[in-house]
């Protein structure tokens, strides 16, 4: 096919009524970053049937309340993607990201900019004929509340029945486990009203990921290190808060396929300090560990990890073929090995295949619409591909 033919048939199938995705009792959707585009759209499509939805990640937000195009979604290798999916019925979904609390705040109490940026938004999905747009607007203020029900509102009646409107939001922990002391007056003003965002969501997906020290009382049953991605107790925690005020038909889980690096330091008097140096994707800690010859840890929180005391400093966790190091010895839930508690050490904590699969489980077992994924760009655990429904 020479390139004008081609060229007028992706323009044919852009400009074709949309063939929205049918809804599946169990929905499986994931985030496709921009920064590893070509690997993650692969990865996509040689797995494009268990999915219900795909989600290009993703569009910004200017500091005036416009949209950053520095990424249409609309070349390739999104193109193919698209069109595949849509072959496919599986819908596809590009996100919406902003992360300024100061900025959201602005824009979005303001009626002229929040009615502004719904518009473009609207505009958007329709010019490009996707299914829907997803919105993950993080580190809003509590003051910013009623104006993002607003602004969804707005964005909802725009973009009408046939398109989705999907809203990413943070992880809530239950109170009683964030404090083990005075509870403060304030710490129940959320940024998220999660009866709104129900109302006017097709699917409220939550970041159950990220996890680090919030759940004090986690953290004070941890032995030795702990810095979990998603404990799979907080996990449940999260979804059951959730589900008080969000319909189980709406509700998605947010599961994690990394893990991060941390620069551990004891305290004298117990405890420790955690500088996160990284992300990275499984395959670094595999390969580590299989240098180092340090079986990781299946730990209390349900993922793998394993701690080490590198001999020379590591620029980035793509340097692994520079790292050298010797054991210090691998943490486990039930306090067997050890951990030096007088010298700092590195600590690797991350997301494999079996950790997946239990928040499937988990998902299935609290009866709710389905799990998504991030990240997908290649370098998830390959053996999840197996455990997904």
């Amino acid at each position: 096919m020479n390139r004008f033919l081609m060229a007028f048939f992706l323009a044919f199938l852009a400009l074709s009524s949309p063939v929205l995705a049918q809804s599946r009792a169990f929905e499986v959707s994931g985030w496709i970053p921009t920064w590893r585009s070509a690997t993650g759209t692969a990865e996509a499509l040689a797995h494009l049937p268990l999915f219900t939805e795909v989600n290009p990640f993703s569009y910004t937000v200017k500091s005036d309340g416009t949209i950053a195009k520095t990424q249409l979604f609309d070349g390739e290798p999104w193109a193919t993607l698209a069109i595949t999916s849509r072959s496919q019925k599986v819908r596809f979904i590009p996100t919406v990201a902003w992360s300024d609390g100061a900025a959201i705040h602005r824009i979005l109490s303001n009626a002229k900019t929040r009615r502004a940026l719904a518009d473009e938004i609207a505009m958007l999905v329709r010019e490009k004929n996707w299914d829907g747009i997803d919105i993950d607007f993080e580190n809003k203020r509590a003051e910013t509340r009623p104006y993002f029900s607003l602004f969804l509102q707005g964005l909802q009646t725009r973009l009408g029945s046939k398109k989705w409107l999907m809203c990413t939001i943070e992880a809530r922990t239950p109170v009683s486990s964030r404090y083990t002391k005075k509870i403060p007056k304030d710490a129940t003003n959320y940024a998220n009203d999660f009866k709104q965002i129900a109302k006017w969501c097709d699917r409220v997906r939550i970041m159950t990921y990220d996890q680090g020290t919030i759940d004090v009382k986690l953290n004070a049953d941890a032995l030795g290190p702990y810095m979990p991605n998603a404990d799979i107790k907080w996990v449940e925690k999260v979804m059951k808060l959730a589900l008080a005020d969000i319909p189980k038909k709406k509700l998605v889980m947010g599961i994690p396929t990394y893990g991060s690096e941390y620069e551990v330091t004891p305290f004298t008097n117990g405890g420790y300090e955690y500088d996160r140096l990284w992300s990275f994707n499984p395959r670094y800690a595999v390969d580590l560990t299989a240098s180092l010859n340090i079986p990781p840890t299946r730990n209390q929180a349900g993922e793998l990890s394993f701690v080490y005391t590198p001999k020379s400093a590591v620029s980035s966790a793509d340097s692994l073929d520079t790292t050298t190091g010797t054991a210090v010895s691998t943490s486990s839930a039930t306090g067997e090995g050890s951990f030096s508690t007088t010298t700092p050490f590195r600590l690797l904590w991350w997301s494999d295949a079996q950790a997946i699969a239990d928040k499937v489980a988990l998902a299935k077992k609290l009866g709710i619409r389905g799990v998504a994924v991030f990240k997908i760009d290649g370098g998830a655990d390959p053996n999840m591909w197996g455990l997904l429904p």
